[in-house]
């Protein structure tokens, strides 16, 4: 397959961080017979996490047959195909929030990317879900806010390792902040993000020396510009030009070409996945983990795959590069691991789904897709009932589903309001449900396994009753929560349906025997597994998720 990502920043990570592959190949060839995973197998000495954002299982079905490289290894141990973000709100950061917590979103209490607090100390009441808008001159805009874990409420799979033993070493490397701050949790030693400038971490706190030089080559490569990608043979039958609504342009086509300096464009390439690799396999080096007396975690957070999706859906000859890539970055840093002969294990999934855009749906067998009714925006949605009721304005607040009534009216206004809002939403053709803040609290979070939940189950496990909004709509299937496509942005996710919560869940361990198990697991699921196979007790009363053995036949790797 042609190369995808340009030789530029690998020669210079490689360099600059001595993560060159040539050690790899011939510690990997000179390294001993792995032994068959079995129950009495000691921990691993390093667990990988991989999210890939936006990684459909959709999508992993469509590309597994074309995968040889990290993927396809991936996809030889235990396969999950059909796993879980089990909640309604299938947004970046509740679903990264689940998979190292063992906790929905309403444990977790990250119940969407962005809330609204009206009790928050300064005039942005929208709150990040991943910053502290305590901190005195911030608002919740992207460059303004304080990055933050402390919105999440649960303990994470490292902070529960460096309890039991604080020599257990965390790192935490993604392409967004709120990937790589969910999963670190409160304890990681190490937190980092791209950025503009190459790698961030939280304020006050500095880089360490190689996670600084991979910053420092990563800028470097941002400020160089990027010629056009070559497009592999089996990508060309996705190469089809989709007009977007309104006349914005088309999608479809794409090469991924930048200009010098055009972080947007980085971060949509797998360019952007291979530099949190290598940082993360050097930072791996330079800490030596899973080379000590205890069990360190490696987290790693691609966000590529998102940001593809969102800027030109998910069937375009784009999302084909991005595939490849991807399959292919994994595949090197997986090879980097094998050359330190150290005894590790992975788990790969995602933090959501996601579906193609409408415009490109309208084309494929789904005549009736649509971009959402201006008319549901609550600003819009909150003047015209404030106004017909006389009521005072701003009346509501809300994103995502989430609506927030203003906390100045009257016990007396608000049923006023509710009594117009309600009926008004629940009439409304792309609506498929209405649902108050009092039903979800009066609603258990459902045992079930997740296939056979109803929207009521799905949209409990999202809703936390000091976070989550008034009431909570849902919308019906492919309908695009996007009223006008824009630049970067044609496509998302964030609804009750399939397509958005369906995620693979793989894992692999040299000497581990492969299976597949076709059945409605969960993303809450994997840190009870991943510390049965250290080990590590958890109480089960605590989170949401359950062990999954990984071993076939009578014996079970949950201890």
């Amino acid at each position: 397959m042609p190369l995808v990502t340009p030789n530029l920043l690998k020669i210079a990570l490689a360099a600059t961080l001595c993560i060159g592959s040539g050690a790899a190949v011939q510690a990997q060839n000179a390294a001993p017979q792995v032994q068959k995973v079995a129950a009495a197998t000691p921990a691993p000495k390093l667990l990988v996490v991989i999210a890939v954002d936006q990684l459909s299982a959709d999508l992993y079905a469509e590309y597994r047959s074309r995968f040889g490289g990290g993927l396809a290894r991936l996809g030889s141990g235990v396969v999950f195909p059909s796993g879980y973000q089990a909640h309604g709100a299938t947004e970046t950061c509740p679903g990264h929030s689940t998979i190292l917590t063992g906790g929905h979103p309403s444990r977790t209490g990250i119940v969407a990317n962005n809330y609204f607090n009206l009790d928050a100390p300064r005039d942005d009441k929208r709150v990040y879900c991943a910053e502290d808008e305590t901190v005195p001159g911030t608002s919740s805009r992207s460059g303004q806010y304080a990055p933050s874990v402390t919105k999440l409420l649960v303990p994470t799979l490292g902070d529960l390792m460096k309890a039991r033993d604080p020599r257990a070493q965390v790192v935490s490397v993604a392409g967004k902040d709120r990937s790589a701050i969910m999963m670190g949790g409160h304890k990681a030693d190490e937190v980092m993000w791209l950025a503009p400038g190459g790698l961030a971490t939280y304020r006050g706190a500095a880089l360490s020396p190689v996670a600084q030089q991979a910053s420092t080559a990563i800028a470097g490569a941002i400020a160089t510009a990027r010629g056009p990608l070559t497009l592999p043979a089996e990508c060309e039958r996705q190469d089809i030009a989709v007009a977007l609504d309104g006349g914005k342009g088309n999608v479809g086509t794409g090469r991924m070409a930048r200009d010098a300096g055009d972080f947007r464009r980085f971060l949509a390439s797998p360019e952007a996945d291979g530099a949190v690799l290598a940082t993360a396999a050097a930072l791996r080096q330079a800490r030596k983990m899973g080379e000590g007396d205890t069990t360190d975690l490696l987290i790693v957070g691609l966000a590529a795959t998102d940001y593809v999706g969102h800027g030109t859906g998910t069937e375009g000859s784009e999302m084909c590069l991005q595939m490849a890539g991807v399959d292919r970055e994994v595949g090197d840093f997986l090879a980097r691991l094998d050359a330190t002969g150290i005894d590790y294990a992975v788990v790969l999934t995602a933090d959501h789904g996601g579906h193609d855009l409408p415009e490109r749906n309208r084309q494929n067998a789904w005549p009736d897709a649509q971009r959402v009714d201006r008319a549901l925006d609550p600003e819009a949605l909150g003047k015209a009932v404030a106004e017909k009721l006389g009521l005072p304005q701003p009346l509501m607040l809300g994103e995502g589903g989430d609506y927030y009534l203003s906390k100045s009216l009257t016990a007396a206004q608000r049923k006023a309001a509710l009594g117009e809002l309600l009926p008004r939403l629940r009439a409304h053709p792309q609506v498929e449900g209405v649902v108050t803040k009092e039903e979800l609290a009066a609603h258990p979070v459902s045992k079930r396994p997740a296939d056979v939940w109803t929207l009521m189950d799905k949209l409990r496990a999202s809703f936390h009753p000091e976070r989550s909004g008034d009431f909570i709509i849902a919308l019906k299937p492919r309908v695009t929560p996007i009223a006008e496509p824009g630049v970067g942005y044609v496509a998302t996710h964030g609804s009750v349906w399939d397509y958005d919560r369906r995620v693979p869940i793989l894992f692999w361990r040299k000497g581990m025997t492969g299976f597949e198990q076709p059945n409605a697991v969960m993303t809450v699921d994997i840190m009870p597994t991943l510390a049965s196979l250290i080990g590590l007790p958890v109480d089960t009363a605590t989170i949401d998720g359950r062990c999954l053995d990984l071993i076939p036949g009578p014996e079970t790797s949950c201890r």
